[in-house]
């Protein structure tokens, strides 16, 4: 079994340029997520001090929350995946002898990259839409297709998560739901 050992939550157990990948993607989703809850509270708790202390309601409370909506969930499909926390259906692969389940730990992990690279491509084509259209949001005058802009990133984050995990598992000695975590349930997973 491979040691584990308690790191920084940003370095990666990947080696050389992919460990660097990693180590970025976790940056970047953190400070995505961290700011996007932080700057959803406070607008929320303006928007209501607002309304209850002052009777003024911040014009722009509803349309900045869809944004960061947005942000919050498309940066965290990508965090999910790199803690392995994803829903899996696993009656047959549990089933399986541990060099059937890696191999099929490979296959599912590519397919699911192949998946997430896929919807990116779809979501800039659909943002390419709604960009010629015109349309704006009513209170902040920001074009439309802004807002969806968070869509391909964390599709293509995403992708490139669960691309390493696949790799991680061609080349690590244990079994791996994503780059850093080991398969199993509950007690049985494992950070690394």
């Amino acid at each position: 079994m491979e040691e584990l050992t308690e790191h920084n939550p940003h370095e990666s157990s990947l080696p050389g340029f992919l460990g660097v990948i990693d180590s970025t993607i976790s940056r970047v989703e953190s400070v995505l997520l961290a700011a996007g809850v932080l700057l959803m509270a406070v607008n929320t708790i303006a928007n209501v001090v607002g309304r209850f202390v002052f009777q003024y309601s911040l014009f722009f409370s509803e349309e900045l929350n869809r944004i960061l909506i947005i942000l919050i969930t498309f940066a965290g499909i990508s965090y999910a995946a790199r803690q392995g926390r994803h829903i899996r259906m696993s009656a047959i692969y549990d089933a399986l002898p541990a060099r059937a389940r890696r191999s099929f730990m490979v296959f599912i992990a590519a397919a699911t990259a192949v998946t997430m690279f896929a919807l990116c491509y779809f979501s800039i084509g659909y943002i390419g839409k709604v960009a010629t259209s015109g349309r704006v949001l009513p209170s902040l005058q920001l074009p439309v297709y802004w807002i969806f802009l968070w869509v391909p990133i964390g599709f293509f984050m995403t992708g490139l998560q669960y691309a390493l995990t696949a790799v991680k598992n061609l080349t690590g000695k244990n079994i791996y739901l994503s780059t850093r975590v080991l398969e199993g349930y509950d007690d049985d997973e494992l950070e690394v």
